[in-house]
């Protein structure tokens, strides 16, 4: 186990994050340092102070290298979504989905499953920064109390709280009571990826702030107007397993059908059954002619006569589907858009929750805008800024970076020193999730306990233990914080309640209370007039959300859904506007909205509406350390306050640059025979007993035949339920120590990844119909890769597995040449063994790996396992208890982290085992199984459930 760097209340280490100046320091400090180091070579890997309490039952005695699992919360966007942390030997080395959490379901995200590589990242913030310059705890406290002092004696006038989104009820009670303690004082929130729109919405609808809930499961017919529930975000895993719950069965006469209207591609517009391309301001206007439908009598829009039929044909869908029928609306509508949604859905008697905001006190918090107002009339003397980066994606008509640096004495608690840290006359570095106690909400309310797994790695605080320090409590822990929230709630024998709920990981019936809002009124609505210009439909990332990830390398290597980009991002134009503007694929073009201008690379991506480009946010970061500093184009330049997803009248000129577009895999349309790669079924079809007829066949072999007396281990993936997020890629990474190999690497073709999601098109350039296809290992059990290795090193075991024994591989890449598949991977150069990308060498990094994996170096082949190191722990299992492995008992890391239950895994000899019946289905396939190789990872093919009136040309 390395050394880790400082000890959680000792002095401040030399290291910090990003590229921040850390100042001069003296030999004294060096001393010191060095001290701090000798002192956590002693105390490293150690379990927290206080009692945390294992998911499992703990084993009366610790046996070293066994995994330990406790319940925890991780936020995304300020709400929390449970795990599983997997620690072994005081390590943290995996997450998974808590099933008891109605956010996690026993599922994962990429966000949780990086978020134990964010633990380890060498780029964190280390140490308390004072303008740049290495401080401590102390000294902050020390300069901290003249300020208190002073607020107390003028009722807290001037003094500012900013923060994310804050669904903790232990920080919501701290910025209460500071409230309180300084009358004066204001909280201002502000998320870059927050629910303003949707929230005036529902102001304009039920004349109060309500959060929407929609029940995806229980719906028949939805309809999307550039709304994403299955894209990412805090609710994506639970929208994901309802929307595939009124899928299934796909037998069945009534599977729910979806249909999409968008502007650009998303998630969810390439697993609908009908798609329509709009510019947002057409969006609007269908939203109008729905309502129109239903009997609102609004002023008619303009509409296309292919809209037109699109939408006739699915507002006849809901009619039939009266109280099974959704209508959901997306960021780029306008609040009055929304507000028409809401009483559309009350005309369908749509099933839809609605509860009051779990992140707000009476009357708080303000807006951005308010606190901008005042830092520009001089009126903030102390400004605290809490989980928020404002410097970076603040709006850009606000001015707010320059304006913070005017505040006398301003405060940053951050886990990286990144570019509001920069402006801030203090840094405090944050804990890590993971090594901190804290509480949150998901979006339904339901509450659940932050337990750590470790202690802190640095000299880090909680946002607990800042707040604490502004209420004259600077010696308070966040543990006893959090318990002094919940004791005052009167629970009959604490301390029983309290373990109860670190061990489940979630407060049982805390969720928020439905409200019964009164049915809204039809709101004035008139149709929009869609601009000539080009419009650009900002987006969350993928894989960096609004940029709080750009320093997990984990998700800069991880690969958008659809353009499989990666290392950046670029604007993404359809294929007819790109001609218009004589452009390809590279071109860098600056990107001109009135004053605001970037530069950025062109990616021409079918599926954008004319007239409309995409751009996400999340890069072009100027201080998010080796990893993430520089890389990708800053979307947040070109937003606004007024139109946060919107950029109008944009004017694009190429600069005669080329850059060349990061990617692991082209883009792959389909035609004629090769159409049977990823074979697509319909509905009706399928409910009148047809099927895919296609499987692994017996077929003449030169191979020996193998019996599989024993266990026979099989996969199967369900196409139809994979939307492409890719949890399962980066939960194969964390599990099987899957090295990072940066950019360059990339750009020869050299990633890593034991999983790809492939994207199939089977539809045409201005119609595309995208499909995901997990594809790890096949496992064949006449694998061509095994009788060309020179050395036996991929060998077959007796239980199909197709086995890659390191030790023996001297990387004549034979085995790859003849893998019809292309699922091996080779270590061109010593990526976790001495020649990592970027800072990835560091020893923090080493204290992530997965023990029972191998750490692969230079010249080895390596590639999907099954996650033989789990079959193994379940085999020692049973073996100690003889008995059989049982079903259920063994479960892959990508198995684990899907969302939609899409992989299935077992023993095939097992006739309780769910591969085993998923193989009789159908839809089951195998690919490319004319070749004989009778791969045990098939597939079953995905279902399209189309309405037979809306014709081709519309979808």
């Amino acid at each position: 186990m390395p050394p880790l760097t400082a000890p959680p209340d000792g002095p401040p280490s030399v290291a910090a994050s990003g590229d921040t100046e850390m100042g001069a320091f003296s030999r004294r400090d060096a001393l010191k340092m060095l001290a701090a180091q000798i002192t956590l070579a002693l105390g490293a890997c150690s379990k927290p102070d206080e009692e945390i309490l294992p998911y499992v039952r703990m084993p009366e005695r610790l046996i070293p290298g066994e995994p330990l699992r406790f319940a925890t919360t991780l936020p995304l966007g300020g709400y929390g979504r449970g795990v599983v942390g997997i620690s072994i030997d005081g390590r943290p080395i995996k997450v998974e989905g808590n099933p008891l959490h109605p956010a996690s379901l026993g599922s994962t995200d990429v966000f949780a499953e990086a978020a134990i590589f964010g633990l380890y990242d060498p780029g964190r913030s280390r140490t308390v920064l004072q303008q740049g310059s290495i401080a401590s705890w102390e000294m902050f406290l020390q300069a901290l109390l003249p300020q208190i002092e002073h607020h107390r004696a003028h009722g807290g006038d001037g003094l500012r709280l900013l923060t994310g989104r804050v669904s903790s009820p232990t920080l919501l009670r701290q910025i209460d009571l500071v409230l309180k303690q300084y009358p004066g004082a204001r909280w201002h929130s502000y998320e870059p990826i927050g629910d303003e729109i949707e929230r005036a919405g529902t102001v304009l609808a039920f004349g109060r702030p309500l959060l929407p809930l929609p029940r995806l499961e229980q719906a028949r017919a939805i309809l999307c107007l550039d709304a994403d529930p299955l894209g990412p975000g805090p609710g994506q895993v639970q929208y994901a397993r309802a929307w595939i719950g009124g899928r299934k069965p796909f037998h069945g006469p009534t599977p729910s059908r979806l249909y999409v209207v968008e502007a650009a591609p998303t998630p969810t517009g390439a697993k609908a059954d009908q798609r329509l391309m709009l510019h947002p301001g057409s969006i609007h206007n269908a939203a109008i002619a729905v309502a129109n439908a239903l009997g609102a009598g609004l002023p008619v829009p303009d509409l296309s006569a292919v809209a037109s039929r699109f939408i006739d044909a699915a507002v006849q869908d809901l009619l039939t589907h009266r109280e099974r029928a959704l209508v959901l609306a997306g960021r780029t509508l306008p609040p009055e858009t929304h507000a028409l949604v809401h009483w559309i859905n009350a005309e369908l008697g749509a099933k839809v929750d609605f509860i009051e905001p779990i992140d707000t006190l009476p009357g708080t918090p303000e807006p951005l805008q308010v606190l901008t107002q005042d830092l520009d009339q001089g009126r903030v003397r102390t400004l605290v800024v809490i989980g928020a980066n404002p410097a970076y994606d603040a709006p850009a008509d606000l001015g707010l970076q320059e304006m913070l640096t005017k505040v006398p004495f301003s405060v940053h608690c951050g886990p990286y020193a990144d570019e509001t840290a920069g402006v801030c006359r203090w840094h405090i570095p944050e804990s890590h999730p993971l090594e901190s106690w804290s509480d949150l909400r998901a979006i339904d309310g339901t509450a659940s306990f932050v337990q750590p797994l470790i202690r802190p790695l640095y000299a880090t605080r909680t946002a607990h233990e800042l707040l604490a320090s502004l209420l004259g409590r600077s010696e308070a822990r966040s543990y006893e914080l959090v318990r002094e929230t919940w004791a005052a709630t009167g629970v009959a024998d604490f301390e029983a309640w309290w373990r109860q709920a670190l061990h489940d990981g979630v407060l049982a019936g805390s969720a928020a209370k439905a409200v019964a809002p009164a049915k809204p009124p039809l709101p004035a609505i008139v149709p929009a007039t869609v601009p000539d210009r080009l419009t650009i439909v900002l987006r969350p990332d993928d894989c960096l959300w609004d940029g709080r990830f750009a320093s997990n390398a984990w998700l800069q290597e991880c690969p958008k859904p659809l353009t499989k980009q990666v290392w950046g991002n670029a604007l993404a134009l359809g294929p007819a506007d790109a001609e218009k503007l004589g452009l390809v694929t590279g071109d860098v073009v600056r990107i001109e909205a009135g004053a605001r201008r970037v530069t950025g690379p062109v990616l021409v991506e079918p599926g954008h509406a004319p007239g409309v480009a995409s751009l996400t946010l999340g890069y072009g970061r100027r201080q998010a350390g080796r990893i993430g500093t520089s890389v990708g184009t800053n979307a947040y330049a070109l937003r606004t306050s007024r139109t946060p997803w919107l950029v109008e009248g944009v004017q694009l000129t190429k600069n005669g640059d080329r850059q060349e577009i990061l990617n692991t895999q082209n883009y792959v349309r389909l035609q004629g025979e090769a159409q049977d790669l990823y074979p697509v079924i319909l509905q009706a079809d399928l409910a009148q007993g047809g099927g895919i007829g296609q499987g692994a066949g017996a077929q003449s072999s030169l191979y020996p035949p193998w019996p599989y007396a024993g266990y026979a281990w099989g996969m199967v993936i369900d196409a139809a339920a994979c939307i492409g997020c890719n949890a399962c890629v980066v939960a194969c990474q964390a599990e099987n120590n899957v090295p990072v190999v940066g950019p360059e690497e990339i750009a020869q073709g050299r990633d890593m990844h034991w999983l790809r999601v492939d994207v199939y098109d089977h539809g045409t350039p201005e119609r595309p119909k995208p499909g995901f296809q997990p594809v790890p290992c096949m496992h064949c059990e006449l694998a061509p890769c095994e009788p060309v290795c020179p050395v036996a090193a991929s060998v077959h075991d007796s239980e199909g597995l197709n086995a890659q024994v390191y030790n023996r591989c001297v990387g004549t890449r034979f085995c790859e040449a003849n893998c019809p598949y292309k699922v091996r991977r080779f270590n061109f150069f010593a990526y976790a063994d001495g020649q990592e990308y970027g800072n990835l060498g560091a020893e923090s990094i080493k204290a992530q790996r997965n023990p029972d994996v191998t750490v692969r170096t230079r010249g080895v082949m390596e590639k999907c396992t099954y996650c033989v190191q789990r079959i193994s722990r379940a085999r020692q299992a049973a073996e100690t208890h003889n008995r059989s492995i049982a079903e259920g008992e063994v479960v892959t890391a990508c198995q684990a982290a899907c969302p939609t239950r899409a992989i299935t895994f077992g023993n095939l000899n097992d006739r309780e085992s769910g591969a085993r019946a998923a193989k009789s289905d159908p839809r089951h396939y195998t690919l490319l199984g004319n070749l004989g190789t009778r791969p045990r990872t098939t597939y079953l093919a995905d279902v399209k459930n189309p309405n037979p009136a809306i014709d081709g040309d519309a979808t």
